[in-house]
């Protein structure tokens, strides 16, 4: 790979890696709040699913950015968004209007981040990662 396509996956990992970040954050301080947001959308066993959602955005999140077990990190976080997604942005029990479209739009946006998810899977990591720096190692370079 060129200098640019592994800029463009370290640019990438940052920006994917902070995207689940920083919503585990947000879900950290504003705990009741989200909760409660949850229980709106009927999601079971909420008091450890949003822990457990926390940490995997926490964890797997950090593992793309360094890129250390990036493609394993990558597909949790795909599966997440996806049972997320199901859950969260449900527009097909809504009715007609905006918030319908708004969660379709949601909807969408999260099988986009999936996608680049499933492709961090596919592809891995690249040069600028502590998996590529293990694997050279492991070869003895």
């Amino acid at each position: 790979m060129s200098i640019i396509e592994n800029s463009c996956l370290l640019l990438g990992r940052f920006l994917m890696g902070s995207y689940f970040i920083l919503p585990a954050v947000s879900k950290i301080n504003k705990f009741d709040g989200t909760m409660t947001y949850m229980e709106q959308h009927n999601v079971p066993m909420i008091s450890v699913l949003l822990v457990v959602t926390i940490i995997i955005q926490l964890v797997a999140g950090a593992a793309i950015i360094v890129g250390f077990k990036g493609k394993v990190a990558a597909f949790i976080l795909a599966g997440l968004t996806l049972v997320i997604s199901l859950y969260m942005h449900n527009f097909w029990v809504m009715e007609e209007g905006l918030a319908r479209s708004h969660e379709l739009q949601n909807l969408f946006k999260n099988m986009g981040i999936m996608a680049g998810l499933l492709m961090i899977t596919g592809l891995g990591t690249g040069k600028y990662s502590i998996d590529q720096h293990n694997a050279i190692q492991s070869d003895g370079y």
